[in-house]
């Protein structure tokens, strides 16, 4: 018995010692050098991982940067010196890239949009969602609890007295982060260059919209009329821009429409049309009630 266990324990050994050469020949034989220029590449970059270059962090976009996949300007948080830097050192092109940002399509703030019910819960758009919808009249509007503002890393987000996030578009790397934090979906990435926006998302018909929200797009298609042909649409009570003709886009469009929903940006500024309702209110709006439909004041 003895004899056989030591048999058994030098065959054991003999193997171990056999795989483990073999190992070390097969991984010496097979091993893919790595370009040493991905290391230096990668402390060139800002180390944030946010993902907004398309990849999921720094280390993944050195390795396209250094096989020539991308060019160094894809990477929107590196400062133009940065990328100049990268680009040098690779000796390829930085490339050109406009910057893209997060844009709100909900100008709902307590002055102007009413509540039906007065949410007290967990501090969070997504809990306030899960609870019954967080209290406001509008369905697809924003309820102002700021996960927006803190999913984003870069602080380019802050939340207005109104209770709506206001994007700083200098800050803003559109990182994607607030896009996935909002429950309700209103924000998206978009161009600069994209300047007609419709700043709202409610689908409710006209004067359904209006009563929940002062500033609703009321699908009254002036902006239709008045755009290029193709540019907007009406789509389920909804003005929908056509970014594919972006080229034809003019701020003629925002001019007649009555509640300012859709907006010419100018300077990070929302500009509306000369027909828009002037909106100087700045004290939140009553609650609506079943004894005060309309939420008039009492």
């Amino acid at each position: 018995m003895t004899t056989a266990l030591f048999i058994a324990a030098g065959f054991m050994a003999l193997l171990g010692i056999v795989l483990g050469t073999v190992l070390a020949l097969a991984s010496k034989k097979l091993a893919v050098e790595e370009d040493p220029r991905i290391d230096e590449v990668e402390e060139k970059l800002p180390h944030a991982n946010c993902g907004a270059c398309g990849f999921p962090g720094c280390r993944p976009f050195a390795e396209a940067l250094v096989k020539g996949e991308v060019p160094p300007s894809q990477c929107t948080v590196s400062s133009k010196e940065g990328v100049a830097e990268i680009a040098a050192f690779l000796g390829v092109d930085a490339g050109s890239s406009e910057k893209v940002v997060a844009r709100l399509a909900c100008a709902g703030g307590k002055n102007v949009a009413r509540f039906k019910a007065n949410y007290q819960g967990q501090a969070s758009c997504r809990a306030a969602v899960a609870a019954g919808g967080g209290g406001k009249a509008c369905a697809w509007g924003c309820l102002g609890l700021a996960d927006c503002e803190v999913s984003c890393s870069f602080n380019a987000i802050h939340m207005n007295e109104q209770g709506l996030p206001v994007v700083d578009e200098d800050k803003c790397v559109a990182c994607n982060d607030c896009v996935l934090a909002c429950p309700l979906d209103l924000f998206s990435l978009m161009p600069v260059s994209q300047q007609l926006f419709v700043a709202c998302k409610s689908l409710a018909e006209g004067d359904q919209a209006l009563a929940e929200c002062e500033v609703a797009c009321t699908a009254c298609g002036r902006c239709v009329a008045d755009a290029p042909e193709g540019l907007i649409s009406l789509q389920n009570n909804l003005a929908t821009i056509d970014y594919r003709k972006n080229q034809l886009a003019t701020r003629f469009p925002i001019e007649r429409c009555p509640t300012g929903a859709i907006v010419w940006i100018e300077k990070q500024k929302f500009e509306k049309g000369a027909a828009a309702k002037k909106i100087i209110r700045k004290e939140p709006l009553p609650i609506l009630s079943e004894t005060n439909p309309q939420g008039k004041r009492t």
